[in-house]
C-alpha cells in the first residue's frame, strides 16, 4: 500500500514541477516569420506533425503563431507535409536464399533488345546456323 502512495505522490510533484520554457521566450523571438525554416523545425516532429504546446512550452498565442507559420511554410513548400520514416525490419524470421524473388538489388537487364515485328516476319527464311547445315547435308 506504501508503494503506491508513493507513486502517486511522486507522479503528482513531476507534473507540478517544473514548467517547460518556450524556445520564442528564450530566444526572444518577437515575430514568427514562415520563411524561418531552421526555426519552425524546432516545432515539428520527425514525422513533420506540429508538436503540441505541453511538449513545446509555448502559450496559447505562440502556438498559434507557430501553427499559422509552419501551415504558410508547408503551402510555400518550404517544409514538407509529411515525413516518411522507413526502418529496417531485423532479419530473424528464417534463412533466405539470396537467388530468391526478394534478393537484394534491381533485377537484372536483357542483353538484347526485344523482337520486334519485322524481326518475326524476316525470321521466316531458313537463315538459321541450324537450317544452313540441314539443308547442306541434303
Amino acid at each position: 500500500m506504501a508503494k503506491q502512495a508513493r507513486r502517486m505522490k511522486n507522479k503528482d510533484n513531476a507534473r507540478r514541477s517544473k514548467k517547460k520554457v518556450s524556445v520564442l521566450t528564450q530566444e526572444r523571438v518577437d515575430y514568427v516569420d514562415y520563411k524561418d525554416v531552421n526555426l519552425l523545425r524546432r516545432f515539428m516532429s520527425d514525422r513533420a506533425k506540429i508538436r503540441a504546446r505541453r511538449v513545446s512550452g509555448n502559450d496559447a498565442q505562440q502556438q498559434s503563431e507557430i501553427a499559422r507559420a509552419i501551415k504558410n511554410a508547408r503551402e510555400m513548400a518550404l517544409l514538407p507535409y509529411a515525413n516518411r520514416i522507413t526502418t529496417q525490419r531485423g532479419g530473424g524470421g528464417g534463412r533466405r536464399d539470396d537467388r530468391g524473388p526478394r534478393a537484394e538489388g534491381p533485377a537484372p537487364r536483357p542483353t538484347a533488345p526485344p523482337p520486334t515485328a519485322t524481326d518475326a516476319a524476316e525470321g521466316d527464311g531458313d537463315d538459321s546456323p541450324e537450317a544452313i547445315d540441314e539443308g547442306s547435308e541434303a
